[in-house]
């Protein structure tokens, strides 16, 4: 009965356990470490993907956003960003919102800060974690880069309404690189129905180019 009204409630995977335990049962779900031999199939299967994904972004995230693996063309939308914020673990909302971070060349910085922030507050209202509750405090705290300010930037709605204009059909990323803004949109994906702690919390972000200008710059980039 508890797994089947946290089922339909879409309640994590951990926080399915903790009801397990409070009821007085035992844990349904196994938590096992992404580098145990048992993994290693899990392992390969995201490696393939982030490699079939080149030359475009693609990264994978547990659920404190600690970057687990990345693609080559990653490397675009993190260049640049000090050693400090690529220390292990790195965490990839640290190198996206702080102001010496990738944060300095988004050029819709506000607008992408305001969903990164809005999909964090989603995350914490479904699982009750410490952990990512501490990273949004921070994060949110951070000052915008330099040259940035706190108020409406009429600027970049413009320009985001001229993407949506353009047949975008979500808020596109923004990201000079090279004297040239790259634009992408992005998705997230999960495993479906999942029977491990920390398989449930990996998620797979992906960069898909905007414009034909985009793509061609990859290409030439990583092609």
């Amino acid at each position: 009965m508890i797994l089947r009204l946290s089922e339909h409630l879409d309640i994590p995977v951990r926080e399915r356990n903790g009801l397990l335990l409070a009821a007085g049962y035992a844990p349904r779900f196994t938590e096992t470490a992404l580098d145990d031999p048992s993994m290693a199939v899990v392992r390969e299967a995201l490696e393939r993907l982030l490699r079939g994904y080149e030359p475009y972004p693609a990264l994978v995230v547990d659920g404190t956003y600690s970057l687990v693996a990345a693609n080559r063309g990653l490397a675009l939308i993190m260049e640049g960003v000090p050693e400090h914020l690529l220390a292990p673990p790195v965490n990839a909302m640290r190198v996206i919102l702080h102001p010496e971070g990738a944060a300095r060349r988004i050029r819709n910085f506000r607008q992408w800060r305001g969903h990164l922030l809005d999909q964090m507050e989603r995350q914490i209202a479904l699982a009750r974690s410490d952990a990512l509750r501490a990273l949004y405090e921070e994060v949110a705290a951070y000052p915008p880069p330099e040259g940035v300010d706190d108020g409406l930037d009429e600027t970049e709605d413009a320009e985001d309404t001229a993407a949506f204009a353009l047949g975008n059909f979500a808020l596109p990323l923004r990201i000079e690189h090279g004297g040239q803004v790259l634009t992408f949109l992005s998705s997230i994906s999960t495993f479906n129905t999942p029977m491990d702690v920390t398989v449930a919390e990996l998620a797979i972000e992906t960069f898909l180019p905007a414009d034909p200008a985009t793509a061609k710059y990859l290409q030439s980039a990583l092609g």
